[in-house]
């Protein structure tokens, strides 16, 4: 018994060990998706250490290199969810209404099987968020689908944007409000509390730089300020080093928030699932905000009982930058079928729809120089189908991180799989809970059981 716990251990660190190499590997004769550069038929493409080399035809494999023969398949950028909580399990640091001196970074936990079977979907890298208890939440993590490593770190996209989490609405007005008895109550006191936190970190970086500018005159006795990590990551916000990424619903917060963000001088910001994103579509556009939505979730609740789904083709017909994401361990697997539906509501092309999974998330993240379209330089992250990503046949056969095979349908472990019974019957109490494991509201349950 000990004999073979050690060997499934050593066997588990020794693909940690593989999984933190960048890959070397030809991808031959597939219909390459390229997302930027349009479609190229029968066309290779060649990953030499991690990043893409080469796309056209005939090309030779390196010594040692691996290769894919992808005749009849189509090959695609690695699939992007802008709104993930995979690799987390306590996503809400709800002691306070700012919370921003959190990170998730700290607590991402790289044996969760949810990464692969988000590689299943072809998915390479998702954004993993706090949660939205709060009116400012923690710091967000990108990260890369490395299966198989034990050290957190190696998860984490190297250089990638700061990011941070904001919510409106109900939910910290439920937690904080209505929970704890304190602002905010209203959807008026969440305001309240961005522009109260914005203000304080301006007066801290004043002070700051008050005391640099006269630290080193002789006559200066005074001393630094208390450093306070909360308002130096807001600091970072004001001075455009971190993007937020805002949980909303309605329109007059969407306004709400972005009025403030101008006052302040905030630019970088993203609104997730933004189901009245539709209605002041022009006006995200005009202020450049960006657009993470889901493709037919609503009503759910009341405050998102006005939606649509038409809602991703509205606002990339008026030009914001939309991606769908799936804020769902399930969902994450299916993204491919998520971007699908725009063809029926509101008939975008394929490239378009493509976008909203690929190279749209990665703007979002700031990480579009890296990832998000099949492009020599960028970093080897590929998904590859048989039959086309948008088709309801759409299956992935492979998927590929920095040049590494992550996911092998056909060499699949049978551990890894969720063989259903189709003679069982399904416990509809469990599935609705199970589905709710990793949801933005996640570990707050227990302050609205009285």
């Amino acid at each position: 018994m000990k004999k073979n716990i050690l060997t499934a251990l050593l066997l588990l660190i020794s693909v940690g060990l593989q999984a933190q190499e960048k890959g070397t590997l030809l991808i031959k004769n597939g219909t390459v998706l390229t997302i930027t550069n349009g479609i190229k038929e029968n066309s290779d493409v060649l990953i030499k250490d991690g990043k893409i080399q080469k796309i056209g035809t005939g090309l030779k494999a390196p010594s040692g290199a691996d290769v894919i023969d992808a005749k009849g398949m189509y090959v695609m950028p690695g699939i992007i969810d802008a709104h993930s909580h995979i690799a987390l399990s306590a996503i809400n640091e709800a002691t306070s209404p700012v919370t921003a001196e959190v990170s998730t970074g700290d607590a991402v936990n790289p044996l969760d099987i949810a990464i692969y079977r988000a590689l299943a979907g072809g998915v390479t890298l998702s954004h993993a968020m706090h949660g939205s208890a709060n009116a400012i939440g923690g710091q967000c993590e990108t990260i890369k689908h490395r299966y198989g490593t034990v050290d957190p770190e190696e998860l984490k996209m190297k250089g990638a944007p700061r990011t941070i989490k904001f919510a409106l609405g109900e939910n910290p007005t439920r937690v904080h409000g209505s929970g704890n008895g304190i602002l905010p109550r209203t959807r008026m006191g969440v305001e309240e509390v961005f522009r109260n936190s914005f203000s304080e970190a301006n007066e801290y970086m004043a002070g700051w730089n008050e005391y640099n500018a006269k630290k080193n005159q002789k006559s200066f006795k005074g001393v630094a300020p208390k450093y306070d990590l909360r308002l130096e990551t807001l600091a970072d916000i004001l001075k455009g080093n971190i993007i937020i990424h805002c949980h909303s619903y309605r329109a007059d917060e969407i306004y709400m928030l972005m009025q403030v963000c101008k006052d302040y001088g905030i630019k970088r910001l993203v609104f997730q699932h933004v189901n009245e994103g539709f209605k002041v579509a022009p006006e995200l556009a005009e202020f450049g905000a960006m657009a993470s939505v889901f493709s037919d979730w609503w009503a759910y609740k009341f405050e998102v009982y006005y939606s649509t789904a038409y809602n991703a083709t509205i606002l990339t017909e008026n030009n914001v930058v939309t991606s769908i994401n799936s804020d769902s361990r399930e969902l994450i697997r299916h993204l491919y079928h998520e971007a699908a539906k725009t063809q029926k509501y509101g008939s975008l092309p394929n490239d378009k729809a493509l976008s909203l999974i690929t190279i749209n998330p990665a703007k979002q993240l700031g990480i579009d120089d890296r990832v998000g379209s099949l492009e020599e330089g960028k970093e080897g992250d590929v998904a590859i189908f048989k039959n086309h990503p948008l088709s309801i046949y759409a299956v992935p056969m492979y998927t590929i991180v920095d040049g590494i095979v992550e996911f092998d349908r056909e060499n699949d472990p049978a551990d890894m799989r969720i063989y259903p019974n189709p003679e069982e019957q399904i416990d509809v109490t469990i599935a609705v809970s199970d589905s709710e494991y990793d949801r933005c509201m996640q570990d707050t349950e227990f302050l609205f059981n009285h």
